[in-house]
């Protein structure tokens, strides 16, 4: 199961670097709800399952390979690929603290609190990097459209849970 996160995650981070080298910030609204929701929420799913085995390497890697292979494909890349490399670090980092304090949470609110924090941090470095300039309308646009990605792939990845059911707000591990 692990592999299938890994590829998910590489696949997504390297198409939105791509489309962004490509066509500029024009295709943020829709990498940022579709494939980077996706990583936020993927990064989470590694989360549990590398949790204690050298989590923090093996998400190190995985940025730097997203970032490495989207210069690879497209040299033009080169930074868009450096403003992932860094955004990403940068959110895995928040990511991670934020998904430890709430580790006794639902997988959802762990999921969605986690990606609330990592996509603020992600939506101020990546286009700040990316384009050299600080775009605060750019930085909403992606924060407000990651949350609900991320979200949405929450959802996706968790898929037992019903829409209007309470199942998903009632802590894992406590019986009814």
């Amino acid at each position: 199961m692990v592999y299938v996160y890994v590829v998910l995650y590489l696949a997504a981070i390297v198409a939105a670097n791509l489309a962004v080298a490509t066509w500029g910030p024009s295709v943020i609204p829709y990498t940022a709800f579709f494939l980077i929701g996706l990583d936020l929420t993927a990064r989470d799913k590694l989360h549990d399952l590398w949790h204690g085995n050298k989590f923090i390497l093996k998400m190190g890697a995985l940025i730097a390979t997203g970032s490495i292979l989207s210069w690879f494909l497209n040299k033009d890349a080169g930074i868009v690929a450096l403003a992932s490399f860094l955004a990403f670090t940068a959110a895995a980092v928040a990511d991670t603290l934020m998904y430890q304090l709430l580790y006794r949470q639902n997988k959802l609110l762990k999921m969605n609190g986690s990606n609330l924090v990592s996509a603020t941090v992600d939506s101020v470095v990546f286009p700040t990097v990316a384009f050299g300039v600080f775009l605060p309308e750019v930085i909403l646009m992606q924060l407000v459209v990651k949350v609900f990605g991320g979200l949405f792939w929450s959802l996706v990845f968790n898929k037992q849970h019903h829409l209007g059911s309470i199942e998903p707000f009632v802590r894992e591990g406590t019986e009814e």
